[in-house]
């Protein structure tokens, strides 16, 4: 006999009941936050009128995971949605900052670049351009 004492069925049948609930926990801080999000386009995507992008602003699309802006001269820049931290969909942007739901990394939404941690890498840009009076983004734009 062993000098440990022996689980009760009790803390068994405690430990078996919290299991799966632990498991949920973990997955709500995984990556996607337990959601799936999709993925950045990896083909053209016409992503509506080019004038609802404002000079100076950006409009995210949160379909697509991508945010456009346009600088004061005109030009469009896009770039995923994708948080480098944790590969969480950003699904916020005030003004042109993109908040991160999952752990609070902010992303400026002109240049891609982290503004607050705890991403330490920019966005991935997307190529952009405008057709026509419609933006168009994604990989063959």
């Amino acid at each position: 006999m062993s000098g440990r004492p022996s689980a009760s069925r009790r803390t068994i049948i405690r430990g078996a009941a919290l299991t799966p609930v632990a498991g949920l926990g973990l997955a709500a801080c995984g990556p996607d936050g337990g959601a799936s999000a999709p993925a950045t386009p990896t083909a053209p995507v016409d992503l509506g009128a080019e004038s609802e992008i404002p000079k100076g602003g950006a409009k995210l699309y949160r379909d697509h995971n991508v945010v456009v802006s346009r600088d004061a001269g005109g030009a469009l820049k896009a770039f995923s949605t994708i948080c480098t931290h944790a590969g969480c969909a950003i699904n916020k942007l005030q003004g042109t900052t993109l908040i991160c739901p999952c752990h609070g990394s902010r992303f400026d939404a002109t240049t891609g670049q982290v503004v607050q941690s705890p991403a330490t890498e920019p966005l991935a840009a997307l190529p952009v351009r405008a057709d026509a009076g419609k933006v168009i983004a994604g990989p063959g734009a």
